[in-house]
């Protein structure tokens, strides 16, 4: 069989299962937008929690940034060097997750991919919840090549962890997303923690996702915390947080951070300026704001995440269903396998405090048209 009909191939399975997909293009500021055509939407779609990505404090660091070191870094930190802003986000990362320490990556993914891989070899164990991220379930396979061992607990199951590293005599990692992307629920982090302290394993906590909580404060355990610039703090990037000694580990021997061209300068700028913002009293503003719209889609229900789950089932029925909310003029894309398993195609609304009340509101009567 020759690539072009290989190719092929594959793509006509994929259409014939109903899960091609193609981009979509959006001229969008921030969460409203136009399609083609000038079709004008709101979108429930981004991670952008806070409506930081268009704050205009947040643009205006990222220009002065453009004005001072150009559009990129140029190469690796480790060739090129760091410029100020690049020390300067990793002081206050540090300070904000109360942590030694933080190296801050080109994007969230490969500072998945690096973590792992970099804590991998021979006699440790790592254990990873069924429902973590990609780029955390890459980082593992990464690190298996390494030669770790790789093992998968069921979803949220601080006793199934518990008994695994109960049983490995080598170190072991125990990797979890706070809150779960396509789900919006939590992990049990205290638990997690506590059973991690007992057998002396080290806890890697990926909190893209927790703009809501939930919130670690200072476990006993050894700790990681890997975090985004391009959700809550609506730039681009990614980043660890720890104590110096792993900090300073992962600069000499994490491939995804050695062999990468650093972060944009005015990525890392709009990323500092939008920290400055998060951890003000607008801050605060806005997270109660946010909050507050998660209550008005979801009235009486305990509030873990601004990530709303519409489970739809059936692979057309959720395409239907986004096309009909892109009518009333609303962005929200289905999500269907492989991100999520066979029957539990979806809508994955995200709500931010850049969005209205009576948007929120406009949203719930436009979902509670679709049906059960």
């Amino acid at each position: 069989m020759s690539w072009a009909e290989w190719v092929a191939g594959r793509n006509e399975k994929a259409r014939a299962r109903g899960r091609w997909r193609e981009l979509r293009e959006l001229d969008a500021l921030g969460l409203h937008g136009k399609l083609p055509g000038g079709r004008e939407v709101t979108i429930f779609a981004a991670n952008d929690y806070f409506g930081l990505s268009a704050h205009p404090k947040v643009v205006e660091a990222a220009e002065r940034a453009l004005r001072c070191w150009g559009t990129g870094a140029g190469a690796a930190r480790l060739i090129s060097g760091s410029r100020p802003v690049h020390r300067q986000l990793e002081e206050r990362l540090a300070e904000w997750k109360g942590t030694e320490a933080a190296l801050v990556f080109p994007s969230g993914y490969s500072t998945n991919l690096g973590a792992l891989s970099a804590l991998a070899g021979p006699q440790v164990q790592i254990c990873s919840d069924s429902l973590n991220h990609a780029s955390i379930i890459d980082g593992c396979r990464l690190a298996s090549s390494y030669g770790a061992k790789v093992e998968i607990y069921p979803h949220a199951s601080a006793q199934a962890v518990e008994e695994l590293l109960a049983a490995w005599p080598g170190r072991s990692v125990v990797v979890t997303d706070s809150v779960f992307s396509m789900d919006g629920d939590a992990a049990p982090v205290a638990d997690l923690a506590a059973s991690c302290a007992r057998h002396g394993a080290l806890l890697v906590v990926d909190e893209a996702h927790a703009a809501l909580g939930p919130h670690l404060g200072r476990p006993s355990c050894q700790l990681l915390r890997v975090g985004t610039l391009s959700k809550a703090l609506g730039s681009q990037g990614g980043f660890v947080a720890g104590d110096r000694s792993m900090i300073e580990l992962l600069v000499n021997r994490c491939r995804p951070f050695i062999f990468t061209t650093a972060l944009a300068p005015a990525s890392a700028a709009a990323a500092l300026a939008a920290l400055g913002i998060v951890t003000s009293v607008e801050g605060a503003t806005l997270a109660a704001r946010l909050e507050g719209h998660v209550r008005r889609l979801q009235p009486g229900k305990p509030v873990i995440s601004p990530i709303i789950p519409v489970i739809v089932g059936d692979e057309d029925a959720a395409l239907g269903a986004s096309d009909a909310l892109l009518e009333a003029g609303f962005f929200i894309p289905a999500v269907r396998p492989p991100t999520v398993p066979p029957g539990s195609s979806r809508l994955r609304v995200t709500l931010s405090a850049a969005h209205t009340e009576q948007e929120v509101d406009l949203l719930k009567k436009a979902l509670g048209a679709l049906g059960p």
